[in-house]
């Protein structure tokens, strides 16, 4: 895998972004993301999973830059569709998978993390979805996953100022799990991880299969509808001129739009 690393130790898999500076999650990294699940889930050898990401950040978010090389709507909705469908499999694994997060986990690196079982981070890392600064909205189910974690109004007011929060204020809300400092966050995943691999398979198996009853029975019809305006959001004035400013590094100026 050229953006992927995986190493098996102890009945833990780690699972390791490799697309520096951002690990921007483009179509290659999430393909190969989905590669490595279907490998790891049929090894009897692996009991827990870790992601985490090489390098300054867990991911900063999507590839903007293959953002501008679509150009038809419909491709954008089957993009936000291929992706939710990814995270959905990572939520509904029959094995736990645990983020580390550190830097930050912007964009659809949140969305990654939201899908894994549980999260661990840094105190300082920073988490959001900035969609809207570009002009754009969330487009890997980060709309339907963040209100479940954080409460509808916090995730209104993270959705519509674009304002990250930090590593420590993401474990008050419920967010994560735990944080710890960057340089034993690692460690402290690997130490969670060896507690549950130690457990019964069978038993984490259907653990996990019941915790998915929790899950909203809209979450799947809210996905679809998010994919479809994720589509049609890229034909708007402001999506294009929040693509080129970030591509410009300055700041974008909206409501070019009548609607």
């Amino acid at each position: 895998m050229e953006f992927i690393k995986v190493n098996i130790s102890n009945q833990i898999a780690t699972i390791t972004l490799q697309r520096p500076p951002a690990n921007a999650l483009s179509r290659a990294v999430l393909k190969e993301l989905d590669q490595a699940l279907t490998e790891l889930e049929a090894k009897e050898e692996v009991n827990v999973l870790l992601i985490n990401g090489e390098g300054r950040f867990f991911a900063a978010g999507a590839d903007i830059k293959e953002f501008t090389q679509i150009t038809d709507k419909e491709d954008h909705e089957k993009h936000a569709r291929s992706g939710q469908q990814l995270f959905d499999r990572m939520e509904q694994f029959s094995k736990p998978i645990i983020a580390v997060i550190h830097g930050a986990a912007l964009g659809g690196g949140l969305e990654l993390a939201m899908a894994c079982h549980i999260r661990l981070s840094t105190e300082d890392a920073k988490l959001g979805l900035p969609e809207l600064q570009l002009g754009l909205i969330p487009g890997f189910s980060g709309s339907q996953r963040l209100p479940r974690f954080v409460g509808r109004a916090k995730a209104c007011e993270m959705l519509l100022t674009s304002d990250p929060i930090t590593g420590l204020e993401a474990k008050q809300l419920g967010l994560v799990n735990a944080t710890f400092p960057e340089e034993t966050l690692f460690e402290e995943a690997q130490k969670l991880a060896s507690k549950i691999a130690a457990k019964s398979k069978i038993a984490v198996k259907m653990t996990l299969e019941l915790l998915l009853y929790y899950q909203s029975h809209n979450h799947e019809k809210g996905s679809i509808r998010e994919a479809e305006l994720f589509g049609q959001i890229f034909k708007t004035d402001d999506a294009k001129e929040g693509i080129n400013a970030f591509m410009e590094k300055r700041k974008p100026i909206f409501n070019k739009n009548k609607k």
